[in-house]
């Protein structure tokens, strides 16, 4: 298993708890075949472009623990949310 660093921007209109169930749907998503080791919500920041006319976004960051497999699954369930801005997952480097 690798170490990664997930970077989840949502929109910034949304209410708490859509955020929190479509945070709940990514961290059992690792879960199912990896460990969550920290999760660190930035809250709402100023977008360095617009997208799509939006200025600003809710970021949250997760660290955890997967196989390679499981980046494919996080990505087509974070390209198909509608209320994820942008996503990125990285291996971290030891």
């Amino acid at each position: 298993m690798k170490n990664y660093e997930g970077v989840i921007v949502f929109k910034p209109d949304l209410e708490d708890e859509a955020r929190n169930k479509s945070l709940d749907i990514i961290k059992s998503t690792i879960e199912s075949n990896g460990k969550v080791l920290e999760v660190d919500e930035w809250g709402k920041r100023k977008l360095a472009y617009e997208i799509n006319y939006i200025k600003e976004g809710y970021y949250c960051i997760i660290n955890f623990e997967a196989n390679p497999e499981l980046i494919y699954e996080l990505q087509r369930k974070c390209r198909i949310a509608d209320n994820i801005i942008r996503y990125m997952f990285v291996v971290k480097k030891a």
